[in-house]
């Protein structure tokens, strides 16, 4: 599952991080709309790592919106501007970038844009104080 190859990569990155002896306070794990992930399963393949690695961090799993920008026309829109089916859905999933098959700029119909946030996912941490 895609869900389970996120935990892996989170877990793997907080092992990393405390072998380089950062007291890490909590953590927040920002995952892209275009993921589409399933958060609650992806909360449980994390309840289920994060005991082993670091028993009592804090974390949370918040969803970054999608953002584009045209390049043509420089015009800014959100992934809730559009319609896709849930077969597109499901495409971009697994594959972020095919969002421009899918999806053109709503003012001037160009599918030369750029996803300015909401793309992938990303770690945010903080750390105790000495």
């Amino acid at each position: 599952m895609h869900e389970w190859a996120i935990a892996e990569a989170v877990i793997k990155e907080v092992e990393n991080l405390i072998h380089k002896n950062m007291r890490l306070k909590r953590i927040r794990i920002l995952a892209g709309e275009l993921q589409n992930l399933d958060e609650n399963i992806l909360k449980q393949y994390m309840d289920m790592m994060i005991k082993e690695v670091a028993p009592g961090l804090k974390y949370s799993i918040e969803r970054e919106e999608a953002v584009f920008k045209c390049n043509v026309c420089s015009h800014i829109w959100h992934l809730r501007d559009v319609k896709l089916s849930e077969d597109e859905r499901e495409a971009v999933h697994f594959v972020p970038e095919a969002i421009h098959a899918y999806v053109s700029c709503p003012k001037c119909g160009s599918r030369d844009f750029t996803v300015v946030r909401g793309r992938g996912v990303r770690l945010v941490y903080e750390v105790e104080e000495e």
